[in-house]
C-alpha cells in the first residue's frame, strides 16, 4: 500500500481538541516565539498530515530555541513524495534535514547513501519500547537508518447482524459469503484491493507470509518464490473466482473498498482494510441515525488464516523519520526527529490523526490526550476512545509481515502488481515462475529509480 493510502485519516469527531492540548500533554511551558536562538533551521520533508504542525510547534517549543523546525509538506500522493526527496537528495541537496519516508524506501534510500545511521544514545532512544515489526522497516543491512513515527495494519471488519462470528480461516470466509449470497442476501461480498497498484501488492504479501512464503530472502538480495508464495497466488485466485467479490475489485482501492461496506446501498459482508474505515463510519454516522446503528454493529478482528490453525501475519504500512546525509544540522536533526516520534507526540498523533503508533506502551494508556482535564470521547479522547481495537491491532502489528527490505522494492512492486493483475486470471505456477523471473531481473537492475 502506498504512503498516503497508508494513511489513517478521519477523527473529525475529535479535530476540536486544541494545539494547547498537546502542550499540556506534553508538559511544555506556553509557546515560545517562532524563531530560533541559535540561528538554526530544520528543514523536515513530510507528506500532509493535518495535525503534524503542531507536532512541530510543541518541539519547537522543547528545543528552548536551539533550533527552529520548518515543516515542508510533500504531495500527497506516495510517488510524489518520493520522487521530489530523490531528486533532491541525488543532487546532494543540503537543505533537507529529517525526512518522511515511507516504511519501503528506507533500504532503498540507505543504499544510495542518502542517511545517516543513528548511533549512540540517539539509537537507543529511537528503538526504546518499538514493537519488532515497526523496527524492523527502520533498519538496512544491520544499522538502524530511521526512527518509527507510526505504522499501521489491515483488521478485517464486518457486521454481526450478518455475520456473528467473523470468520477464522479465508475458506471460512469465502464459504460464508457463498452462504449469505445463496439465502438472497443482499451483502455478501468481501471486499479487498483488488486494482493493480501497491493494495494488490500488500495484499499478496499478506497471504504469502501467512502461507509461511516469501517472494524474496530476508536480506531482500535473492528471489525465493517458494511453494507458500504459489499457495497465496492459489488462494488469491481462488477468493478472486469464488463468486462474492464485487464485479469491480479490479478497481477497487481503499476508498472504494470503505463505501462498498459503510454505504447503505453496498454489497460488502467483509472488509480488508485499515483502521481508518471506522473513524471514517463515525464521521459519516454523526448525522445519519441509520448509520449510527451501523456503527454500533460494525465489528473487527484480526484477520482471517491463510493456513488453519496458523495465525495469520498481516504486511504493515506507516512512516519513519530519517535524517539526511547532506544535513548541515545532524545532530540537531537527531533531536528534533526523536521529539516528532516521541511518546507523547506519537500518541498525539494517533489521537487526532489516526495513525497507529509503534509504541508497545501506548497501546495500555488510558489516560485522557489532555491528563489535567476530565476525559471526553469528543473533546479530551484516550487511546480507548480512539481506537476501540487497539488490542487486535496491537496483536496483528505484533505477529506482522513487512514487506521485502530491498532497495529495488519500488521496481519489486511494480512488476508484482502488473503480474497480479487481474487477480483472476492468475495461474498460481505459472504466475509464480514469471514473478520469479522477473524479480529476478529487478534485482539485477543497478541504481536507484528515478
Amino acid at each position: 500500500m502506498s504512503s498516503a493510502q497508508q494513511r489513517i485519516r478521519g477523527r473529525s469527531t475529535r479535530k476540536r481538541v486544541a494545539i494547547g492540548v498537546l502542550a499540556a500533554v506534553i508538559g511544555s511551558p506556553a509557546l515560545v516565539a517562532c524563531g530560533s536562538d541559535s540561528g538554526i533551521t530544520i528543514n523536515v520533508y513530510y507528506g500532509p498530515e493535518e495535525n503534524f504542525q503542531s507536532v512541530v510547534d510543541n518541539c519547537n517549543t522543547q528545543a528552548h530555541g536551539a533550533y527552529k523546525i520548518v515543516y515542508n509538506k510533500l504531495p500527497r500522493d506516495a510517488d510524489g513524495q518520493r520522487q521530489q526527496m530523490v531528486r533532491r537528495l541525488a543532487a546532494s541537496d543540503d537543505a533537507l534535514d529529517i525526512l518522511g519516508l515511507d516504511v519501503t524506501w528506507v533500504p532503498e534510500f540507505a543504499k544510495a547513501g542518502w542517511l545517516k545511521p543513528w548511533t549512540g544514545a540517539n539509537e537507543q532512544a529511537a528503538k526504546q519500547d518499538v514493537i519488532e515489526g515497526p523496527l524492523k522497516t527502520a533498519m538496512y543491512d544491520g544499522k538502524l537508518y530511521a526512527a518509527t513515527k507510526n505504522t499501521n495494519v489491515q483488521l478485517l471488519w464486518y457486521d454481526d447482524r450478518i455475520t456473528p462470528t467473523p470468520p477464522a480461516t479465508f475458506d471460512d470466509m469465502i464459504k460464508q459469503a457463498q452462504d449469505l449470497k445463496a439465502k438472497g442476501s443482499k451483502r455478501y461480498q468481501i471486499l479487498f484491493t483488488g486494482a493493480q497498484y501497491e493494495g494488490l501488492v500488500v495484499f499478496y504479501n499478506t497471504l504469502t507470509a501467512s502461507s509461511n512464503g516469501h517472494l524474496l530472502s530476508d536480506d531482500g538480495t535473492k528471489v525465493v518464490m517458494d511453494q507458500g508464495a504459489v499457495s497465496a497466488l492459489a488462494l488469491l485466485k481462488r477468493i478472486s473466482t469464488s463468486g462474492v467479490t464485487s464485479p469491480a475489485l479490479t478497481s477497487a482501492q481503499e476508498q472504494q473498498v470503505q463505501l462498498g461496506f459503510q454505504n447503505a446501498d453496498g454489497a460488502g459482508a467483509f472488509e480488508l482494510n485499515w483502521p481508518f474505515v471506522y473513524a471514517s463510519m463515525q464521521s459519516a454516522a454523526k448525522d445519519d441515525p441509520a448509520m449510527k446503528e451501523s456503527l454500533q454493529h460494525m465489528k473487527w478482528a484480526r484477520y482471517p488464516s491463510a493456513v488453519p490453525g496458523v495465525p495469520s501475519k498481516v504486511t504493515i504500512g506507516g512512516f519513519n523519520l530519517a535524517v539526511s546525509a547532506y544535513s548541515k544540522h545532524p545532530e540537531e536533526s537527531f533531536k528534533a526527529a526523536l521529539c516528532l516520534r516521541s511518546k507523547d507526540s506519537q500518541k498525539f498523533s494517533a489521537i487526532k490523526d489516526g495513525v497507529p503508533p509503534t509504541l508497545r506502551s501506548l497501546y495500555t494508556d488510558d489516560t485522557p490526550l489532555d491528563a489535567s482535564k476530565p476525559a471526553n470521547a469528543d473533546d479530551n479522547p484516550s487511546m480507548a476512545t480512539a481506537y476501540p481495537m487497539k488490542a487486535d491491532i496491537l496483536s496483528a502489528v505484533e505477529q506482522s509481515a513487512v514487506r521485502p527490505l530491498t532497495p529495488i522494492y519500488q521496481n519489486a512492486s511494480t512488476v508484482t502488481s502488473k503480474l497480479l493483475s487481474p487477480p483472476q486470471d492468475i495461474d498460481p505456477q505459472g504466475t509464480a515462475n514469471e514473478l520469479r523471473e522477473q524479480l529476478q531481473l529487478a534485482l539485477d537492475s543497478k541504481g536507484v529509480l528515478p
